[in-house]
């Protein structure tokens, strides 16, 4: 039985529904009420508080790991998942971890894993192409796309090929002890990325450059300050590693990874 946070999440969901189609056995982890395909079990938990984790993760012998509060302390949470049996966890970590060495906040949670003493797989995605869904507002209302940085790209990858990627590490064998670099097939601007949603939605939109500190303060509204901080540092001023394209996608699936455009068409409804 495969064990899924952040279940309902713009990589958990779509990992959820690929092991599903797959057959697998899964368990759906979220803190809220969610609905999810026949046949998964949905168990409701917070990874922040560890008595909550042993009924979550009964029976479970793999496990998706994933979590956006920096301050987590997961310990715990890999010893809930030792005692109720399970052997394998995927991590869905951060480039930044190789990216930016000199931040060693960011390998905090990739440490625990490694000395948990469980088999393990460490996910790397860049920036994903689905942060874009935060100018889904502007750009239904007003037809415009508000950015920083925006001739600056970044190889932005589709949650949708990073749940692929954890479906495939969770499932198959050979995986153990890797860490992938998750990205896009080409570097993609801000700008690039307003011309892909109006090709998408048919209509003309216009992209209005933001400075940092107007970005800072309009992410502060979805993201804790430190997340929007080092998000900011890479979009702005990314260094050589995060602008490279990873080929691990492909050698993890036996396919490209979704360019910009495919995911803008995929989830066009939400601009227009």
């Amino acid at each position: 039985m495969i064990v899924v946070t952040g279940a309902t999440g713009n990589v958990g969901r779509p990992l959820v529904e690929a092991l599903a189609a797959a057959g697998e056995k899964v368990v759906a982890v979220s803190r809220g009420e969610a609905e999810f395909p026949a046949g998964v079990v949905h168990r409701k938990a917070d990874l922040a508080a560890p008595e909550t984790l042993k009924s979550a993760f009964e029976g479970g012998e793999r496990l998706f790991l994933l979590t956006r509060d920096q301050d987590l302390d997961i310990v715990p949470v890999l010893d809930a998942a030792r005692a109720a049996g399970i052997g394998r966890v995927v991590l869905l970590s951060s480039e930044r971890v190789a990216t930016r060495p000199e931040e060693p906040e960011l390998r905090v949670f990739e440490d625990a894993v490694k000395a948990s003493g469980l088999e393990w797989t460490m996910l790397r995605p860049g920036g994903f192409s689905s942060n874009a869904l935060l100018w889904a507002e502007p750009v239904s209302k007003e037809r415009k796309v508000l950015a920083p940085f925006g001739d600056v790209g970044l190889p932005l990858v589709d949650p949708l090929d990073i749940a692929e990627v954890a479906a495939a590490t969770l499932t198959e064998d050979g995986h153990a002890g890797k860490a992938y670099s998750l990205t896009g097939p080409a570097l993609m601007t801000p700008r690039g990325q307003s011309t892909a949603i109006a090709a998408a939605i048919g209509e003309p939109v216009a992209f209005v450059e933001q400075t940092r500190a107007e970005a800072f303060e309009q992410l502060l509204e979805f993201w804790p300050a430190e997340v929007v901080e080092g998000s900011l540092d890479v979009m702005g001023n990314p260094n050589a590693a995060e602008q490279r394209i990873s080929e691990d996608v492909e050698r993890v699936l036996g396919r490209p990874p979704i360019p910009f455009a495919d995911w803008a068409k995929r989830n066009a409804a939400a601009f227009r």
